[in-house]
Parts: structure tokens; C-alpha cells; sequence
């Protein structure tokens, strides 16, 4: 019984790079490139023309970055595997990225024959994560908060609305999507983050997704 080859798109802004990664996964007879995109433009119409099974996108290109490119394919209702491809290793990025939707996060010095590996995975519907990344990961969401009686005494303090809002935050949802969900606009959310983000003496969305996740685990 034979199958068709999983559809992988590329994005990243350096040819040299896509060609590589092209010549490799053309090794693999499961795996086909049905598309390049250079830019987050592109891959934002490739994307929703092609609908691919993977996505390979890259964090830090000119112009529209892959944490963007990441949000607005999302936003556009893009269900294939997304796996972020990238050199940087920021806490900061990988928290963000998956809270955004990423299925995977991978450095790109990894060896030829586990990046092959890590794309299997993906398109069988895992998370991955190269191995440093993973402690990054496991760290925010199993660690303890430093301040959790105090912020939990906070959470008291949010309105319903925030509330809500700050459980769509954890499930990785965009402004836009919290809007639509809740039936308001994007600039009302804007301002129910804010706020909440303040009462929490948090200072950022991944924050707030992190913080929500070890206090759903904790109550």
C-alpha cells in the first residue's frame, strides 16, 4: 500500500539555506517540498493556497519576522504542522512561539539526519523540540511561580471579562481570535491585556500563558 508523499513548504529568507534543506529532504521518498517562500509575505499567500501537511519557518527574517509570519497564518486559519527553524535559542522566542501555535521548535545546527527525524514527528502530529529547547519549555510550565500566592490573590481582582481573556491567552489564541471568540474588537482586547497583564504584575502575553498553565495545575 503505498501513500503520498507529506507536502512540506519552506520559508526562510536565505536561498543558500532552502537549498539545503531541499537537497535533504529530497533524500526522504515520504517527504515532498511543494513549496519556497523567501519572505513572510509569501508564505502567508503559499500557505493559505497550498494548505501543506508542514510548514518550515524561520524566526528572524527581514521584514515580516516567522513569529509574525506564525500569527497571521494562524489567524488565517492555517492547519498545517508549523515548526519554527531557526538559530535562536531566546527563552523568550520558544515560549512565545509556542503559545502562538508552533508545533515545534528546532535549531537549525542540528544534524542533517535528526532534523529528518524531528520533521517525521511533526507530520505524525508530536511537538518538537530540539533537546535544549525542551528544558526551556519543561522549566516554564513545571516550575513554581515566584510569586503565587501573591498573584493568585491578584487573579481575585480581574474582572470576568479579563478572566476569560486570560484563559484564551494560555490556549495560544491571537488577539484577533480572542475577538472573535468573545464577539469584540481586537482593540478591546488590546486593553483587557493591558490591564490584566498590570494586575498580575506580569509583563508579557507568554507570561501570562505560562503563568496560567501552573495555576490551572496547581488549583
Amino acid at each position: 500500500m503505498t501513500s503520498q508523499p507529506a507536502s512540506i513548504m519552506l520559508v526562510d529568507d536565505h536561498p543558500l539555506l532552502r537549498k539545503g534543506l531541499q537537497q535533504l529532504i529530497d533524500l526522504s521518498d515520504d517527504l515532498r517540498i511543494v513549496a519556497q517562500a523567501g519572505s513572510g509575505d509569501e508564505a502567508l499567500k503559499l500557505g493559505t493556497e497550498l494548505d501543506p501537511d508542514l510548514i518550515l519557518l524561520d524566526l528572524n527574517m527581514q521584514g515580516m519576522d516567522g513569529m509574525e509570519t506564525l500569527k497571521r497564518l494562524r489567524d488565517q486559519g492555517v492547519n498545517s504542522r508549523i515548526v519554527m527553524l531557526t538559530v535562536s535559542d531566546s527563552d523568550d522566542d520558544v515560549l512565545e512561539a509556542i503559545a502562538r501555535g508552533a508545533d515545534g521548535y528546532l535549531l537549525k545546527d542540528m544534524e542533517p539526519e535528526e532534523l529528518l527525524e524531528q520533521i517525521e514527528k511533526a507530520l505524525s502530529g508530536k511537538m518538537v523540540l530540539s533537546e535544549s529547547v525542551t528544558r526551556v519549555l519543561a522549566n516554564a510550565i513545571r516550575q513554581p511561580d515566584q510569586r503565587p500566592r501573591q498573584n493568585s490573590a491578584q487573579l481575585d481582582g480581574l474582572t470576568g471579562r479579563e478572566r476569560e481573556i486570560l484563559k484564551l491567552i494560555a490556549k495560544g489564541l491571537s488577539n484577533k481570535l480572542i475577538a472573535r471568540e468573545l464577539d469584540i474588537s481586537d482593540g478591546t482586547v488590546k486593553v483587557h491585556v493591558k490591564h490584566l497583564l498590570k494586575k498580575l504584575g506580569l509583563r508579557s502575553r507568554v507570561e501570562a500563558a505560562v503563568w496560567m498553565i501552573n495555576h490551572d495545575k496547581a488549583s
